[in-house]
């Protein structure tokens, strides 16, 4: 692989696995308003959040982290206004207390902030507007999560970046294929992903359990163990599942997330994790394993984007199923009939937002990349002209981007309009 390219993807791998503190969505509205308030310079008198529809849809039914139980756009923004720290990005409300939490209530029910919905924008779009006498501020966000694109003190523009793409510090993601993938995965200088991929395996791994120790959400992942047994494959639904189950009902701890979500950094890595413990790989292997399933998610969302009405628990489940291909010898044509069999299978499933049932919907994508993993196994793919199979398998993905990108923009308002009542 050439220095360039191999540079790219190690930063495609540095910007895309980071810590985040919650459920993103609620996070990135928190950040957006602990940074108008830094803008501003104090405390605002007012605050309103304008946010599009998928913002929305995947702020309702979450509970926001550190907030005590609490759910809502209100709630988020509030709780970065009195306790958030713009400076930990996604780590925002790391240092929210009982005290901020109790500000926080009495400010929601006093009306403190207006919550509204902005159409005709980015799938992933927030602007947070503060006021305080006669000073005023904003704060615009779209793309990813704590991408700032244009920030105002008193009307005047003090800010402004739109274009976030093929910068040295992200990556250029449309380089991304899965044969190069495959070699910079076999080749990557260990020293240069360790310290990454171990914050993955700590972090998620420690959300896993305590989603499997503790009653969160509906326990998806204790009930997977309850009564589908012990075996490998069980447990690599379950412990992705438990994962989601403590963290969409707002379990505190950190998460490595993948695509700009902790729900698919855990369903891409801790399936290959388990897999790599039940086969007793050694850490280079789960380390190279994990720079599979991390990639292939990654170039699957390209062109899907951040938000939309595609879950992307399937891409990173299908990452997953490659990443447990590697693992067992499997190189570039077992990896891509994984690919293929878990798109064809489950390549439909909608997001309706961010709640506990996103545990559920973990466990069916994990299924779906492991049958895909074990179909190729046995030289079993599904065939061109099958749905959205293609000949081979890069045409294949960027159908499923173009499904969800395109094909699924009608479906995402409907799904909006139920969520609100329109």
């Amino acid at each position: 692989m050439d220095k360039s390219t191999y540079n790219h993807y190690l930063a495609i791998l540095k910007s895309e696995l980071i810590p985040a503190l919650g459920c993103t969505e609620p996070i990135a509205i928190a950040f957006a308003a602990a940074k108008v308030c830094e803008v501003l310079g104090c405390r605002p008198q007012s605050i309103e959040m304008a946010c599009s529809g998928n913002i929305i849809k995947n702020v309702k039914g979450v509970t926001v982290p550190n907030s005590g139980g609490l759910k809502g756009i209100d709630v988020a923004a509030v709780l970065g206004v009195v306790g958030g720290r713009a400076d930990k990005n996604l780590e925002v409300l790391q240092s929210i207390t009982p005290e901020h939490i109790e500000e926080t209530k009495q400010l929601v029910a006093n009306g403190y902030c207006k919550c509204s919905l902005i159409e005709g924008v980015e799938n992933l779009y927030i602007i947070a507007k503060a006021w305080a006498g006669e000073q005023s501020a904003t704060v615009e966000i779209k793309s990813k999560h704590t991408h700032i694109t244009k920030i105002t003190k008193n009307g005047e523009v003090i800010y402004k970046q739109d274009d976030i793409s093929n910068t040295a510090e992200t990556g250029d993601k449309s380089l991304l294929n899965v044969k190069d993938i495959i070699e910079f995965a076999d080749t990557v200088c260990i020293d240069d992903v360790s310290e990454l991929l171990d914050r993955q395996i700590e972090m998620n791994t420690a959300i896993a359990d305590e989603g499997l120790k503790h009653s969160y959400g509906t326990e998806v992942g204790r009930t997977l163990l309850e009564f589908y047994g012990n075996d490998v494959r069980v447990r690599a639904r379950a412990r992705s599942a438990a994962g989601s189950d403590a963290r969409m009902s707002g379990c505190a701890l950190p998460v490595v997330i993948n695509s700009g979500s902790g729900n698919q950094g855990m369903t891409v890595s801790l399936p290959v994790i388990e897999y790599a413990y039940e086969l007793g790989a050694s850490k280079e292997q789960l380390y190279r394993a994990l720079v599979v399933a991390n990639l292939i998610s990654i170039h699957q969302k390209k062109y899907i984007g951040s938000l939309s009405a595609y879950c992307g628990a399937t891409s990173a489940g299908c990452g997953a199923g490659c990443g447990i291909t590697y693992l067992h010898g499997g190189r570039y044509e077992d990896i891509s009939k994984t690919i293929v069999n878990t798109i064809g299978n489950i390549g439909g499933m909608v997001c309706d937002g961010a709640k506990p049932s996103c545990a559920a919907k973990i466990a069916s994508a994990v299924d779906a990349g492991i049958m895909g993993f074990l179909m190729a196994k046995k030289d079993r793919v599904f065939q061109p002209g099958e749905g959205l199979v293609q000949g081979d398998v890069e045409h294949t993905i960027q159908n499923l981007g173009r499904m969800g990108r395109v094909g699924m923009k009608s479906t995402d308002v409907e799904i909006l309009n139920i969520m609100i009542g329109k």
